[in-house]
């Protein structure tokens, strides 16, 4: 069985989702946990349990749901103890010691959610649960209330109101706890030192005469480092792309042999106690920057830097993906990758969205127990506005959010140069992104991911390091 955290931090959330719920006028939260996987034949994936309710609960076993009203009551439907399927699969935590280690107010086997759900729904003013994440469920509730319906003329009442409890436990995961900051340090700190270590050995292996390294022997390395230091496993999976593969966004680490004088972009961070990090550095293969690459290179990095500078509080999610768009559109410019004569100055590239060549993702999302965390982008509160849709068009929709300190976020500026009629040899197949993990703080934001080297110079050093 999985080392079970401290309850503490959990109490304090169920506490908080049921103030929630009694906002929201009342009613029953059913959460169930995801289900084991089959891999393939009697094989099953590493298990990993949803991060709603692994939030709600810090209980990682498959086959348990977390059902919890208003007033803050909860009930953990999970697997009893079993003797002879724990010889095979490992201790299960059981109904009995549940209470304590996790507590809930009440433990019950996973057997008798059915039988138990009618009784607890009833009379209740609406059921919430995860739209969508959970196959068969809205059937399954279905059936509950069909089994209140046909009590009713003995008293039962049935939820009048059908609710998504994705948003609200999404609102609550935005905005972290110290607790949880300092478990996504950790998970950085493990992240930034596997990147440390693929670069360092990318670099020893070309000064001691390699002529190519394929990709799935660097992932290799940052597997090694992610489990090295208690990591649970990479939180996405990895990117690791050698030259031309570089340009394409999620390129999976394959057999493509990295080349002297060739970019190696690697996009990749652990997952350590539940939280992910995301991370991405671009290196030369072996240990120095050509011209074009350096040109680059620099113009990606001061693009998050102004994206850096433009993530605290008061300010908006999207400003920092404006202020990068900003730098990358001149620099195409000054270096001539956009024509002026063809896309016209800075406001009309931007207003073109011509940059999208070169640069077709945004420069960041929430990061915390998933890679991409739960939360609404816009503003909740706010009405739609007129704004670019950044494809070149005009849309309507809400502002995006307003940045307040807790909340965690990835920036992460790129460009991708493709071969081309129109495009100087000089930058074909270069591929190029800096990406960091930021703590939005009182003052600003700070980068929790930059024990990995970011400036060229740095990088370089490190890989002519012994």
């Amino acid at each position: 069985m999985p080392e079970t955290p401290e309850p503490l931090p959990c109490l304090s959330r169920r506490a908080a989702l049921a103030a929630r719920l009694r906002a929201a006028g009342g009613g029953v939260a059913v959460l169930p946990t995801a289900p084991a996987r089959l891999r393939n034949g009697d094989s099953e994936y590493p298990y990993r349990g949803s991060s709603h309710f692994q939030h709600l609960t810090g209980f990682d076993e498959p086959e348990a749901w977390l059902v919890l009203d208003a007033s803050g009551h909860s009930t953990l439907f999970l697997r009893e103890k079993d003797p002879e399927r724990e010889v095979w699969d490992g201790r299960r935590l059981g109904v009995d010691a549940a209470p304590q280690v996790l507590g809930v107010d009440r433990a019950r086997p996973v057997s008798a959610l059915d039988e138990d759900l009618p009784a607890l729904l009833d009379g209740q003013p609406a059921v919430w649960w995860p739209f969508g994440e959970t196959p068969g469920l809205e059937a399954r509730v279905e059936g509950w209330l069909a089994l209140l319906r046909g009590r009713a003329r003995r008293g039962a009442r049935v939820p009048e109101a059908l609710r998504d409890l994705g948003p609200l436990v999404g609102e609550m995961r935005l905005v972290k706890d110290a607790g949880e900051i300092a478990t996504m340090r950790r998970a950085a700190a493990i992240s930034a030192d596997a990147h440390r270590r693929a670069m360092r050995w990318c670099g020893a292996r070309f000064r001691a005469g390699a002529t190519a390294i394929p990709e799935y022997e660097i992932e290799a390395e940052l597997l090694h480092e992610f489990r090295r230091q208690g990591a649970a496993g990479p939180a996405y999976t990895s990117i690791v792309a050698a030259g031309e593969n570089a340009c394409v966004l999620h390129h999976v680490a394959g057999a493509t042999p990295l080349r002297p004088g060739q970019l190696c972009l690697i996009d990749a961070g652990c997952e350590f106690d539940g939280y992910a990090s995301d991370i991405t550095r671009t290196f030369p293969a072996d240990g120095r920057f050509s011209a074009p690459q350096r040109a680059l290179y620099a113009l990606v990095q001061a693009a998050q830097q102004a994206a850096a500078d433009a993530t605290r509080p008061g300010a908006r999610l999207r400003d920092a993906h404006h202020a990068a768009v900003r730098v990358l559109s001149q620099g195409l410019l000054d270096l001539g990758l956009l024509r002026r004569e063809v896309v016209g100055d800075l406001d009309a590239v931007i207003d073109s969205a011509a940059y999208r060549r070169f640069y077709m993702h945004g420069t960041g999302h929430w990061l915390g127990r998933d890679v991409h965390d739960s939360g609404d982008d816009l503003a909740p509160d706010e009405a739609p506005v007129e704004q670019a849709d950044g494809l070149g068009g005009r849309v309507m929709r809400r502002p995006s959010r307003v940045l307040v300190p807790g909340m965690v976020v990835t920036l992460e500026p790129g460009l991708y140069v493709r071969p081309a009629d129109d495009v100087d040899p000089c930058w074909w197949n270069l591929g190029l992104r800096i990406e960091d993990d930021a703590v939005v703080t009182p003052q600003g934001c700070e980068l929790i991911s930059r024990g990995v080297p970011v400036d060229p110079d740095a990088i370089e050093a490190l890989m002519r390091a012994d």
